[in-house]
């Protein structure tokens, strides 16, 4: 993840690395430690409550409820008191290609994604986060998140607080934020309005970036988190009940 600003300023987040534990058979499974994740086909649940010790009080479990084909159905429930401008954790389904591909070796990357959110006094994001670098190996370079939900007044790493672009990707108009996450270049597509029935593909905002804010093809993509980082909220349900991000 990333350091993200809210409308109250300085919101921070970042992500972990965790080991994966066993792959899901076919019942669903139920993690509720700091780091616990789960390995089901093309993808790993994470918890990844990274930054948990910023809450006075509350906790997180996530259910991965199954697998049909590419399509992921998963859940997490929260509740987070306390350090109101914190990201506690960012409970995300990973996919990354066993093989590094370069941009300009990738030709599509489907995605779909339904979802829904319930409970009290919600900031939160909903958004895909994605890593770059200009070597397979190599750190991240860039950070590209697609913000499909900002709710509460949860907001995107800028470095003027203001939209430098809005372009309408796969029919959705986005706000398109730009900044740094330490030596990161971030670069944050925040949806105008909620996105709750997503279907396109996430090449188109890399093509977007390479002709108009001089992102290069070269880049290898590294992996695509998505998932909710919660702030603060009360008896929170973030629902997946479908999923699918396929690397082509």
């Amino acid at each position: 993840m990333k350091f993200t600003q809210a409308i109250l300023p300085f919101i921070f987040t970042a992500a972990a690395v965790a080991t994966p534990t066993p792959t899901l058979d076919k019942r669903a499974t139920t993690i509720c430690g700091q780091w616990d994740s789960v390995v089901t086909g093309s993808y790993t649940v994470y918890q990844d409550l990274w930054n948990e010790a910023e809450a006075t009080s509350g906790s997180q479990c996530s259910t991965i409820t199954s697998l049909s084909g590419s399509t992921l159905v998963w859940s997490t429930s929260w509740t987070w008191a306390g350090g109101s401008n914190q990201v506690k954790s960012f409970a995300n389904a990973v996919v990354s290609s066993t093989t590094k591909l370069q941009f300009s070796a990738i030709t599509s990357i489907p995605t779909t994604w339904k979802w829904s959110y319930t409970g009290s006094d919600i900031v939160a994001d909903v958004a895909y986060d994605i890593f770059t670098s200009s070597s397979a190996t190599g750190s991240n370079e860039y950070e590209i998140m697609i913000w499909l939900a900002a709710l509460g007044g949860a907001g995107p790493i800028s470095s003027t607080g203001s939209s430098i672009a809005t372009v309408t990707i796969d029919g959705v108009s986005f706000n398109l934020f730009e900044g740094y996450n330490g030596s990161t270049h971030v670069y944050s597509f925040v949806a105008a309005s909620e996105a709750t029935n997503f279907s396109g593909d996430l090449l188109n905002f890399f093509n977007y970036l390479e002709t108009s804010q001089s992102y290069s093809s070269s880049q290898y993509l590294l992996n695509i988190g998505a998932g909710s980082e919660p702030f603060t909220g009360t008896s929170a349900v973030f629902t997946t009940s479908a999923y699918s991000a396929v690397i082509n």
